[in-house]
């Protein structure tokens, strides 16, 4: 489900023009009304208790989704957060946890990557929504404190983030980078999404 963008403020200007008598003096006055209508920037919505991603804009909920959450012994982070960066064809690096000890570095495109086709930083650097081939875990608590999800739905929501985050793209673009699996590419996004996290 794709959510679009609606404008926050609209503008109307009134001008007043005044004519004062004999001596044909013209004042003209300009009244700005701003109209509200709602906050329209997306904000992600995670419930950990039902293992379920939330992309809500205004009070409107315009898309859910099933994530993998982190284990008792690797909770995912509760509390207020910020994306403002994201990384396509991600490698991965195992983190300095003895969980990962024996692990390896894995480049973007491989098999064995367990980041998937897109990371999304909400904690970092060790925190990230991100895509995964382990379909199997998803609605469970399987993670290392990170949010999983299908890869085709983690696309979906790091386009939705970048245009909310002020960093559109065309389809030409995400088509250059989802066809070039093994070329990482990061964006930065110049006004971050806010990510609620609750048990």
């Amino acid at each position: 489900m794709r959510a679009r963008s609606i404008g926050i403020v609209r503008w109307l200007v009134l001008l007043l023009t005044v004519t004062f008598a004999g001596g044909g003096v013209h004042r003209i006055y300009e009244v700005h009304a701003a109209q509200d209508e709602g906050d329209a920037r997306a904000r992600l919505e995670v419930d950990i208790s039902d293992r379920k991603l939330r992309v809500r804009i205004g009070d409107e909920v315009t898309a859910s989704y099933t994530v993998a959450v982190g284990t008792s012994k690797h909770p995912t982070p509760v509390g207020q957060f910020s994306i403002r960066r994201i990384v396509w064809n991600p490698s991965w690096v195992p983190p300095d946890s003895e969980w990962a000890r024996d692990e390896k570095p894995t480049p973007p495109g491989h098999p064995d990557n367990p980041m998937g086709r897109v990371k999304i930083y909400f904690k970092a650097p060790t925190y990230y929504i991100h895509g995964t081939d382990a379909v199997g875990t998803l609605g469970t608590a399987a993670s290392h404190g990170c949010l999983r999800m299908r890869n085709a739905d983690v696309i979906e929501l790091a386009k939705l983030v970048m245009e909310h985050g002020g960093e559109r793209r065309s389809p030409g673009w995400f088509q250059r980078i989802l066809n070039a699996i093994t070329d990482t590419e990061e964006v930065r996004l110049s006004s971050p999404v806010a990510v609620t996290i609750r048990k």
